[in-house]
């Protein structure tokens, strides 16, 4: 499954597209620290963080994607940070919805 295919398939939001990256996994945790850790590669990393640090990240764990639930919006440094670095994606569900949602997929 690829970043693109989750976009069509699910109500998601893309917010800005990169490189359509294969997606092995769905990963939820809202705090960086433990993402730094524990997120794997080419994952679909669904969180409630849209800021810098969080796309900071996603960029050294290798996610393919971040996925910003609850209706959140990423903040304009994020957004701005991401570029060339990491599809942004929304979702107004939940995190377990959004995640279970894209897990199914997988």
């Amino acid at each position: 499954m690829t970043v693109n295919k989750l976009i069509g398939l699910l109500p998601l939001t893309a917010v800005n597209t990169e490189e359509d990256r294969g997606v092995k996994c769905v990963f939820c945790c809202d705090l960086l620290s433990v993402a730094m850790a524990k997120a794997p590669e080419d994952s679909a990393w669904v969180t409630v963080i849209g800021n810098a640090n969080t796309i900071a990240v996603a960029t050294l764990a290798d996610a393919a994607c971040i996925v910003l639930s609850e209706g959140y919006e990423f903040d304009e440094a994020a957004v701005k940070a991401a570029r060339g670095k990491i599809t942004l994606i929304r979702s107004d569900k939940p995190s377990f919805e959004t995640a279970v949602s894209i897990g199914e997929l997988l």
